[in-house]
């Protein structure tokens, strides 16, 4: 019928551009890093929030600068039926700061850890390693205004990268400055670049008028040459801003950890101040930051709250989850037992079984289609199934079972009504 053509033949639908399946192995790579995440944030004392995919649009204006990229150029943004402004969320920093606020957080600890993780969204020209909607994990430290707290921050990430085992990392911190450090420094930049500024992409002359210090985020190659003998920050450091840098750098030194300075790094943000950094890896290309993160000294002040100081980083999943080797696969990665059938009148027995066991949090797999032992044998070992209990009407009548053990390949016969104790025994 022509109906069933049309089913036949419709198109199918693919994901919007952008956008990304996660699927098995690499979803098994993305649980471990969480994983591994969680136990070391915890260990140093962060607890996890979970903040909305959706803000209203306002927060992200007042938060991240309406001048920047990610406000002008990349947020989803639309009018919902209430006529009000919402926007899924480019980052979470936001997020995480305001629900601070609306809950006074700070009234309850003078020290806030907090971590986050799960996407984000902007619209940007999709590539290699970078998409519309992308993943992040978020750790904030709201309260202390300390190059203690900052040394402790990059202190923890690095922990954590390197129990990830990634190679060839390097570290790159900066200061941003202060208030105070930033209107020479704004009136030096301008002295450097009169006269050269049709020279320059119009995002950088935007950016020029609105915040020169993101001139030198620029990746034209015409303006890092123009740039390169422009004046640097760190030369406009007021007294306080310097000494707290030099804090920052001895508190590092105390554990041996290597960085490198970078007086031309900064953030793509506007609500940095002072400290900033970022962890790159030799041998990913161009696109090879890992994480950046900084001090944002006066975002929950801008926000509506406190003047409390706030320092936190970000790391991008998709990228990490790529440059992460394979975690190193043992018994718990497959299940560990394996039904393999003989005969209808044992499916029941062994349906059973499985649901039992799996009742009792042990990991069992069985096969549903009849299939013959050796695909099922075959599906055993695809799986990585520790063991397969062999069970067949023969069985079935001599309430006996033969228990495989896959790796050894050895095997044993049991009693069917010790079943459920061996394989809880062998799970311990």
């Amino acid at each position: 019928s022509e109906n069933l053509k049309r089913l036949l033949f419709m198109e199918i639908i693919t994901a919007v551009r952008g956008f990304k399946d996660v699927l098995p192995p690499e979803t098994e790579k993305w649980r471990y890093i969480e994983e591994t995440a969680r136990d070391i944030f915890q260990t140093f004392g962060f607890r996890e929030i979970r903040v909305p995919l959706l803000e209203k649009t306002a927060l992200f204006q007042r938060g991240i600068g309406e001048s920047t990229d990610i406000v002008e150029k990349e947020m989803y943004t639309f009018v919902d039926r209430g006529d009000e402004s919402l926007t899924l969320r480019p980052e979470a920093t936001a997020s995480v700061i305001r629900a601070y606020l609306e809950h006074a957080l700070y009234n309850t600890e003078t020290v806030t850890k907090l971590f986050t993780s799960g996407p984000m969204f902007r619209r940007e020209r999709p590539q290699k390693g970078r998409y519309r909607q992308f993943h992040q994990i978020d750790a904030e430290i709201l309260g202390p205004d300390d190059p203690h707290t900052d040394a402790e921050l990059i202190l923890m990430l690095m922990h954590f990268l390197k129990k990830l085992e990634l190679p060839h990392l390097n570290l790159e911190i900066n200061s941003l400055g202060c208030d105070q450090c930033r209107p020479p420094f704004r009136a030096a930049i301008h002295s450097f670049l009169r006269g050269q500024e049709e020279k320059l992409c119009s995002d950088c002359r935007r950016r020029l008028v609105t915040n020169p210090l993101r001139v030198f985020d620029c990746k034209v190659e015409s303006c890092a040459a123009i740039l390169s003998g422009a004046p640097l920050l760190q030369d406009f450091l007021c007294p306080p801003c310097r000494e707290h840098f030099v804090k920052v750098q001895s508190s590092l030194d105390l554990f041996d950890l290597c960085y490198r300075l970078n007086p031309k790094m900064v953030r793509g943000l506007d609500y940095y101040t002072r400290t900033t950094f970022e962890v790159t890896q030799e041998s990913h290309g161009a696109q090879n930051a890992v994480v950046g993160g900084g001090r944002y000294d006066h975002l929950v002040r801008d926000l509506g709250g406190p003047d409390i100081s706030g320092i936190g980083f970000a790391i991008g999943f998709e990228r990490l989850a790529a440059m992460t080797p394979k975690p190193k696969t043992d018994a718990s990665d497959g299940p560990l037992l394996f039904i393999a059938i003989l005969g209808d009148s044992a499916f029941d027995e062994a349906f059973r079984l499985c649901n039992r066991l799996r009742m009792k949090g042990v990991r069992v797999e069985m096969d549903h289609g009849g299939r013959s032992l050796k695909s099922q044998m075959k599906r055993a070992d695809k799986l990585q199934s520790v063991y397969t209990l062999i069970l067949g009407e023969r069985e079935i009548a001599e309430k006996k079972a033969l228990l495989r053990n896959m790796r050894a390949s050895t095997q044993t016969e049991i009693h069917l009504d010790q079943i459920e104790e061996t394989i809880i025994e062998l799970e311990r």
